[in-house]
């Protein structure tokens, strides 16, 4: 119902002079840049002179995702509610708007659509329509404004993003933040599961910049002498420590501690409970 009462005011206020502020990159100077090339985060962007940014972003996790923003030079004042439509250019003679999504614009920050409507525009781009955002003006009563998405130049930049979108890391930050790796009897050989969660950590960091600090503390289980697991404890989280600063994290930013027997996680009557207290936990720190 609020799009149709939207989309009625909007075409009787099409004949108003002055009554609906449009923002949108002309024809000519449309511009679509694929921000980010790595495997942890891909962003299409689209400038809007005048008004700000328009972002479709996808990043590395265990699901296909992806968010719009819309990146205001101004942010609204106070909470409101924005329209928006497929709409086609002037070039496509007899063709009607579609609604896509009411957007909530909340006071002091940027508009935003879930990954549906993300979607839907970036697939109406793709058919040459211009995904457009109406509300009315938060700071003059007497005004509309229209934000477009220009659908010109849009295809080989979007697939440019789509092939970054499907190199995209399986995981997330929050995937591996927290790892608990498991070992063999009294040996420093990580079990096969976690020999792959150590692979998948070694590709997150090569990729990730920001890491401030990397937590590597090793425990054991409770056979084998306390000296002994102790310093079976260390090996094991220096291990993991070589690897990583192989892959090019800096030596300085992670902090090894080996426990020994201490801390056990699992009584040491079997040797299945035991398995459980031989691990290193790898705990990850960013800005």
């Amino acid at each position: 119902m609020y799009r149709v009462l939207v989309l009625i005011s909007l075409l009787t206020c099409s004949f108003c002079h002055g009554a609906m502020r449009q923002y949108s990159a002309a024809v000519e100077n449309s511009d679509w840049q694929v921000d980010d090339g790595s495997r942890l985060a891909c962003t299409l962007r689209h400038p809007l002179p005048g008004y700000g940014d328009a972002l479709f972003t996808s990043v590395a996790s265990k699901q296909l995702n992806m968010e719009f923003e819309l990146d205001m030079h101004l942010l609204p004042k106070k909470f409101s509610m924005a329209a928006v439509y497929s709409v086609p250019p002037k070039w496509m003679p007899g063709k009607a708007p579609k609604p896509i999504a009411d957007m909530t614009l909340r006071k002091q920050y940027n508009g935003d659509l879930p990954e549906e409507a993300a979607w839907t525009m970036l697939s109406e781009l793709e058919k040459g329509y211009w995904p457009t955002i109406y509300y009315q003006d938060w700071y003059n009563p007497y005004d509309k404004v229209a934000v477009a998405l220009n659908a010109s130049n849009f295809t080989y930049s979007y697939r440019q993003f789509v092939r970054c979108v499907s190199n995209l890391l399986p995981f997330g930050f929050e995937d591996i933040a927290y790892t608990v790796l498991a070992y063999e009897k009294n040996s420093t050989e990580l079990t096969k599961y976690s020999q792959k969660r150590l692979s998948m950590i070694g590709e997150y960091l090569k990729e990730d910049n920001n890491m401030e600090l990397v937590l590597l503390d090793g425990y054991t289980d409770s056979y084998g002498g306390r000296w002994n697991n102790e310093q079976l404890s260390v090996r094991r989280a220096t291990q993991v420590k070589d690897y990583l600063t192989g892959l090019g994290v800096e030596a300085d930013r992670i902090e090894v501690t080996g426990h020994g027997e201490k801390h056990h996680i699992a009584p040491n009557s079997n040797s299945a409970s035991r398995a459980l207290n031989r691990r290193v936990i790898v705990r990850l720190s960013k800005s």
